[in-house]
């Protein structure tokens, strides 16, 4: 089965919802957005309506009033527009603050605020007949159409039940003068928007939960899918291993390289090699430059006989260095006194007073270490 027919089982991972996040891809919910944004306007329309009303009220008496200045100076006019235009903007400015409050406050409700660069490139696909032909006809599309259908319905509904229970009014408001049949017909209005606000609220509570619940079933992942990203987040094990072949061989070269400079190299005879270095009055112990095992123990001996560094047959003393210390790092104090036996040795090698014996035997502290005796 292929990874597009596979159950998709799998809670999105943060990788993956990252991802989705730098596409644009986040839980939205137009119904509670329009509804918050709605909301908050008729909130401030019913505890401003009658600030507003004033306040219209007077820049239409300003401004249908005859100024004689106008006939000396036409050009006024221009000033007087734009004075009776930014006397509205401040009279609506509170009301506009709210409305575009609620709608910075909306997208956080649901999905977070979330600013990507990709969702505004251009997409051909967009653009082709075939491909928004099959957007209409999908599943999606008509899941989409039949919210829109319900929305407009449960709307409907309430506006025409609020009528419906309004209608003497209506039916008296031709009996009233002008000015208190205006002011009822913008009060029954009103309430009318209010309640389909309501309304609005409620089909907001719905599809909020659900645009959450879509959401998270379409980032949802196969476990193949899964697996594909754990290896590529950890590494592939076989990548892994190669990683660690080279890490290794270039610490192994690293550490030939210092062969040369060694002073003694202890082996086993043949199973273990360590190579070792010290400088009087430059170094508090000698430290160990190198050691290696079967292969590498052999390549250390090679290496050393070829850059003339003595080789010394010390089987014990050569097991207890190679399993106790670490590269680059000074002997223990328990194997000072076998390692200054080796130097001594050297040294009075050098100086000629002791003749080369194949059957030197360096004293370990304690005996023999519990190790195998190859």
């Amino acid at each position: 089965m292929s990874a597009s027919t596979q159950d998709k089982t799998e809670k999105a991972t943060p990788k993956r919802e990252r991802e989705a996040r730098k596409k644009g891809q986040v839980a939205r919910s137009r119904e509670l957005s329009t509804a918050l944004v709605v909301g908050v306007s008729m909130i401030g329309l019913l505890a401003l309506g009658h600030k507003l009303a004033g306040q219209g009220l007077s820049l239409m008496r300003e401004s249908l009033s005859f100024d004689p200045r106008l006939l000396e100076d036409p050009t006024r006019v221009i000033g007087m527009l734009f004075l009776r235009l930014s006397d509205a903007l401040i009279a609506i400015a509170p009301l506009l603050g709210a409305s575009l409050l609620a709608a910075l406050i909306s997208p956080a409700l649901i999905g977070g605020w979330n600013f990507s660069a990709q969702a505004f490139q251009p997409k051909f696909s967009r653009i082709n007949p075939l491909s928004g032909l099959a957007r209409m006809v999908s599943a999606n599309a008509l899941v989409e159409l039949s919210k829109s259908l319900l929305k407009f319905g449960v709307l409907g509904a309430v506006g025409w039940l609020y009528i419906w229970g309004h209608r003497e009014q209506l039916m008296k408001l031709a009996m009233l003068d002008l000015g208190a049949a205006i002011a009822q017909s913008l009060s029954l209005a009103l309430w009318c928007v209010v309640w389909m606000t309501g309304a609005l609220m409620v089909v907001a509570m719905v599809d909020a939960p659900y645009q959450w619940w879509k959401h998270n079933k379409e980032m949802r992942m196969t476990k193949k899918e899964v697996r594909d990203e754990m290896k590529e987040s950890d590494g592939r094990p076989e990548v892994k291993a190669k990683i660690r072949q080279l890490q290794q061989q270039m610490s192994r070269a690293r550490m030939m390289e210092k062969v040369p400079s060694a002073d003694v190299v202890i082996t086993n005879p043949t199973h273990y090699a360590v190579a070792i270095r010290y400088s009087a009055g430059k170094m508090r112990a000698p430290i160990v430059v190198a050691k290696g095992a079967g292969v590498i123990a052999a390549a250390i001996r090679e290496l050393a006989a070829q850059n003339k560094v003595p080789l010394v047959s010390a089987p014990p003393l050569a097991r207890a260095l190679y399993r106790s210390v670490e590269l680059d790092k000074e002997i223990p104090s328990q194997l000072y006194q076998s390692v200054a036996a080796v130097l001594t040795y050297l040294y009075q090698l050098r100086a000629g007073t002791l003749r080369s014996s194949p059957d030197f035997t360096a004293p370990v502290p304690g005996g023999e270490p519990d190790m195998d005796a190859r």
